[in-house]
């Protein structure tokens, strides 16, 4: 893979971050109703593609040849994203990858409810701790009082962005490929994939819909899992 997960990685951060900064300091105007949703959907984009990179590099794939420079690059990532201990996911990712849709995989529903939301708001549960959430708000507040920024912006492009990303992660890469089928679970993984052109794919959760793949090869980064897909394809049918 060479520096292409460096690179890409390295890109996704640095568009979060210029974007962040510039709609921080936009002054919002009723008229600005619709740039400002177009801004949202994009941030909340680029808060998925945090993630996603953190993601990465739990599997190693961000800087292969520099383990150091990986895992300093995932933690910035999960920090930005919303104070997460990047220990602490790393432990629970690789226990949903040992144990996946089971009550040891700490991505998955509570055994009862399985409907979208009840699953959702168990998702959450998980992740949340209140140390977490001080954080957040100290953070917020520092960045509201001493930097001089609008509550509507921050609630526009960082508290909201986060929420909507939280919901694109779980619902492409947690809810729709480990929800149980009809007929029970048939693949060892227990996983489907999303049958999305590569362009919604990309668009929906940087290509997490093709998860069956991502769990059978797991050292295949996110920009090539649609390759991957598209060469079961003639297997499969």
């Amino acid at each position: 893979m060479g520096f292409q997960g460096l690179v890409i990685a390295l890109t996704i951060i640095w568009l979060w971050t210029s974007s962040l900064l510039f709609l921080l300091s936009w002054k919002i105007s009723p008229l600005h109703s619709g740039q400002v949703l177009v801004a949202i959907g994009w941030q909340t984009f680029l808060y998925t593609g945090l993630f996603i990179t953190a993601h990465e590099a739990m599997h190693g794939l961000v800087c292969p040849r520099n383990p150091q420079l990986n895992r300093l690059i995932g933690s910035a990532a999960v920090l930005l994203y919303a104070v997460f201990s990047y220990k602490k996911l790393l432990t629970k990712h690789w226990l949903h990858h040992r144990h996946p849709a089971s009550p040891l995989d700490p991505d998955f529903h509570d055994g009862r409810n399985r409907s979208f939301w009840a699953w959702y708001g168990h998702f959450l549960k998980g992740y949340w701790s209140w140390p977490r959430a001080g954080c957040l708000l100290a953070a917020l507040s520092f960045i509201s009082y001493a930097l001089h920024v609008s509550l509507l912006n921050l609630l526009c492009f960082v508290l909201l962005p986060s929420l909507l990303s939280s919901l694109q992660l779980f619902y492409f890469g947690t809810f729709l490929p480990h929800r149980e089928p009809e007929g029970g679970y048939r693949h060892p993984h227990r996983t489907q994939s999303s049958s999305l052109p590569i362009f919604w794919s990309f668009i929906t959760c940087y290509h997490f819909g093709y998860h069956q793949e991502h769990h059978e090869q797991v050292d295949v980064p996110w920009w090539r899992l649609p390759e991957i897909y598209a060469c079961r394809q003639p297997i499969l049918n």
